[in-house]
């Protein structure tokens, strides 16, 4: 059960309204490194988690409806920056042709891929399940597969990619409440980062938990090949050398080595195309 407080997480505020800055924001709600994204992922993985304790769960819960009110946090921003944009705005806008044709009243479908088309015309100047360029967000990168370290690992990347999008729209803002807005988003970031490493380590960290799942027995791989660094150009050039090419794998199990790649199997040969198929004769 989730309980709603009518106050938001943190405080919003918009000085300046800018609509092409709302456009941006709507990267944070609906896009692949968005708020969406990590809220769905958080639910799902929790919802699902298993084992002897509840504590994994609880924290993925947790974190799931904090990020609910990050939405609500976005959600605020677009819609204020939307709401009393100020003349001299719509005016720079219309000289853009798309934008003009959305604020200038010029026929709506010319505008329809115009980066306010929505935000006039379908939302009532809110925001929208949607990223900058309008495309639904459609769950496809929303990761819970049922192994806890795993699905760590999916959310340190989530919250690094998140990270840096906050980052890039607080280098963009020119208004002082979103730059305080996104200072605080920031610092979660950072927090639920350290968040998904410390599971990771508590959980073991690498050696304990790669390769993943860690419940599969390593004798059933073919080993000969589980630490080898496969070099696949035919140049001459040596393969870039780094900590994957020599020395201990990082879960203390196996050597990296270089193996230059070969093909190991046959040229395929597929039997003739069976009369049914729609094939030409001349593959019969």
């Amino acid at each position: 059960m989730l309980y709603y407080d009518k106050r938001l997480q943190y405080p919003v505020k918009v000085d300046s309204p800018d609509p092409i800055f709302a456009r941006m924001l709507q990267q944070a709600i609906g896009g692949i490194e968005g708020e969406i994204r990590v809220c769905m992922q958080y639910f799902f993985q929790g919802w699902g988690a298993r084992g002897p304790t509840t504590k994994y769960r609880d924290m993925l819960l947790n974190t799931a409806t904090e990020e609910i009110g990050h939405i609500e946090m976005l959600a605020t921003a677009v819609a204020l920056n939307l709401e009393t944009a100020p003349t001299a705005l719509q005016e720079e806008g219309a000289a853009d042709g798309v934008v003009g044709a959305v604020m200038g009243g010029a026929n709506p479908r010319h505008a329809i891929e115009g980066m306010l088309h929505r935000h006039v015309l379908s939302t009532g100047l809110a925001a929208y399940p949607a990223n900058c360029d309008g495309v639904p967000f459609d769950m496809s990168h929303v990761y819970a597969s049922g192994n806890l370290a795993a699905d760590m690992y999916c959310n340190v990347a989530a919250e690094t990619t998140g990270r840096v999008l906050a980052v890039r729209l607080f280098n963009a803002a020119h208004d002082a409440g979103m730059k305080d807005m996104l200072h605080f988003l920031i610092a979660r970031d950072t927090m639920h980062q350290q968040q998904w490493l410390a599971v990771i380590e508590e959980l073991g960290g690498d050696e304990g938990n790669l390769p993943i799942p860690n419940s599969f027995p390593q004798s059933k791989e073919h080993e000969k090949f589980n630490y080898n660094f496969f070099a696949t150009t035919r140049d001459g050039a040596p393969p870039p050398a780094g900590r994957w090419t020599s020395g201990p794998s990082l879960d203390g199990k196996g050597t990296f080595t270089v193996v230059q790649n070969e093909p190991m199997g046959e040229v395929p040969d597929l039997g003739p195309a069976r009369p049914d198929s729609g094939a030409q004769t001349q593959q019969m």
